[in-house]
């Protein structure tokens, strides 16, 4: 049993796309140890050229957030937005995860999953939070418009 959980947070750990960190900002003040913020991160939807998405999250502090033994609360928000020439690498599913990252040392994720409006050419990114035992309904959504002449290839 102890090999599978430890099996199960190496994986989880790397699965999750990389994302390249913005900037941060303290939300509350520890003396001794690292205060609690909002870190915002972009990363590059990896299906879609020319789509980047800036994702804002909860990061807990203190000793527990230092050594990575904290749980992150499930506030986030996301937007995304054309950052160049839109091009697809290949054909999307109509609803697929683009990204995840850990929010607690295990079963707590932040994940940002990409869906296809269809009838109206455009790309949708849901940013939510989710736990093993019970996740949580805070989400944000964003939308990124295709061109009108440029149809999105699904599977």
């Amino acid at each position: 049993m102890k090999k599978i959980l430890i099996l199960l947070t190496f994986l989880s750990a790397t699965l999750g796309a990389s994302a390249e960190t913005i900037g941060n900002v303290s939300t509350t003040f520890k003396l001794l140890s690292p205060n609690d913020k909002v870190v915002v991160e972009v990363f590059d939807d990896p299906q879609v050229d020319g789509v980047a998405c800036y994702l804002s999250h909860a990061k807990t502090g203190g000793y527990a957030g230092a050594l990575g033994l904290a749980e992150d609360t499930s506030d986030a928000s996301v937007a995304c937005r054309q950052v160049g020439a839109i091009a697809f690498k290949g054909k999307v599913e109509h609803e697929e995860e683009v990204f995840n990252t850990r929010s607690s040392f295990l079963f707590k994720h932040v994940r940002v999953v990409r869906m296809v409006d269809v009838k109206r050419n455009t790309l949708v990114y849901l940013v939510y939070s989710d736990k093993l035992v019970d996740g949580s309904p805070k989400n944000s959504v964003t939308a990124v418009a295709v061109p009108a002449g440029q149809p999105i290839p699904l599977q």
